[in-house]
């Protein structure tokens, strides 16, 4: 079956998402201007998932993508999921659908000058192909971590009373650069029980839980702290910090926390 494409987008929901773009609070802070840096073959991939339980041609992407984190689990390419909403009107909720996704899906499409529709993969926020299929894919990451320089981009964790405190340090500081954090569940089952995929269990990697965003320091470090998810452990849960272009939507650098022992 072909990816479903949604042509028809509630007018609140994309006037949102249109707002928001990839924007968020401005600062002002332009204390350093940035630095070009030479490609040297030390790449990194970021790929982003657009994909819902109740999408039929769903599943095999969010197989692929189990692949994918399996395959590529030891090298910089960083898999997330984010499950959409809008399917959640045909039968059957998503559990892990938020419109917060949906709006990121929205600005993707306005700033790659693409269409909607699940499954659908954003790379590094600059290319985007039909989630389901393994050669674009593969072909696209090894051409991404081989390809793209990537500029020094450190974050630490810990827990404490209730919140995830973070420390991060990157070394190009941008005018449009925005600090992403997705909070990610590596792996769920869910039994469907309606919709598309009646009668159906799922197997579902690397879900975003929470996708937060801060401002960049522009002196290249700064702290940011928010709270713990329900269920968050550092064995099953992850997260993945990313340096992104509000404008344009590109990511600049990519890296996992590492969370300090306690």
């Amino acid at each position: 079956m072909k990816p479903i494409k949604i042509f028809a987008i509630c007018a609140g929901i994309a006037l949102l998402a249109s707002s928001l773009a990839f924007v968020t609070d401005d600062t002002g802070n332009k204390a350093i201007e940035p630095q070009p840096i030479v490609a040297n073959g030390d790449g990194f991939a970021v790929l982003e998932l657009f994909t819902s339980e109740g999408c039929s041609s769903c599943p095999p992407a969010d197989k692929l993508l189990g692949r994918i984190q399996q395959q590529y689990k030891d090298k910089p390419v960083y898999v997330l999921a984010y499950h959409v909403d809008y399917w959640d009107r045909l039968g059957w909720k998503d559990q892990f659908s938020s419109l917060e996704f949906t709006n990121r899906q929205y600005a993707y499409t306005q700033s790659l000058k693409s269409e909607m529709y699940t499954p659908q993969v954003v790379l590094n926020g600059k290319s985007e192909f039909v989630g389901s299929n393994a050669k674009v894919a593969d072909e696209s990451l090894e051409a991404a971590t081989k390809g793209t320089p990537k500029a020094k981009f450190d974050v630490q964790a810990r827990t404490e009373a209730g919140n995830i405190h973070f420390d991060y340090t990157f070394d190009r500081y941008e005018n449009d650069g925005i600090l992403r954090m997705a909070i990610v569940q590596k792996h769920a089952v869910s039994q469907v029980k309606r919709g598309e995929n009646e009668g159906r269990t799922l197997d579902h990697w690397q879900i975003v839980r929470k996708l937060h965003t801060f401002r960049l320091n522009p002196y290249g470090k700064g702290s940011n702290q928010f709270k713990i998810p329900q269920g968050f452990n550092t064995k099953d849960w992850e997260i993945i910090g990313m340096v992104q272009n509000e404008k344009d939507g590109k990511i600049i650098a990519a890296t996992r926390a590492s969370f300090a022992k306690q």
